[in-house]
C-alpha cells in the first residue's frame, strides 16, 4: 500500500494511504486545485490593483480639470478640493485626495505652501 503526506497552504499535514494509482490521483487533484486557487488569487490581486489605479487616475484627471477651470488661482485646502469635486458629483475622501494632490505637487502640476499651519495648494 502506498502512502503520501501533503502539506496544505495553511500548514495542515494530510496523510494519504491507498494503492499507487489512488495516491497519485489524489496528489494530482490536490496540486491542480492548489494551482487553480493560486491563479485565482493572482487574478483577484491584479483586478484589485487595476481598480485602485483607475480610481487614482480618475481623481488626478478631476483635480487637473479643477486647475484648468481656475479653481487653484487662490490657494485651496484639501477640504476645499473635496468639496469642489463633491459639487460636481464626485465623492472622494480627503485621505484619498491627499496622495493624489501630493503626486501632482511632486510632478509640478500644482504648488503647495503652509498657511496657518495647514498645507494649501495652488498654481
Amino acid at each position: 500500500m502506498a502512502k503520501a503526506t501533503i502539506k496544505s497552504r495553511f500548514g495542515a499535514l494530510i496523510t494519504i494511504e491507498g494503492t499507487e494509482a489512488e495516491v497519485a490521483s489524489i496528489i494530482h487533484q490536490f496540486e491542480s486545485s492548489a494551482s487553480i486557487n493560486k491563479a485565482r488569487e493572482v487574478k483577484k490581486q491584479h483586478t484589485d490593483e487595476q481598480r485602485v489605479q483607475r480610481k487614482r487616475s480618475a481623481a488626478v484627471d478631476l483635480v487637473l480639470s479643477l486647475k484648468e477651470d481656475g479653481f487653484f488661482d487662490k490657494p485651496k485646502s484639501l477640504g476645499d478640493v473635496a468639496e469642489a469635486l463633491e459639487e460636481k458629483g464626485h465623492m472622494y475622501p480627503t485621505t484619498t485626495l491627499s496622495g493624489t494632490v501630493l503626486g501632482l505637487v511632486q510632478r509640478k502640476f500644482l504648488g503647495r505652501k503652509k498657511k496657518d499651519g495647514k498645507w494649501v495648494y495652488g498654481k
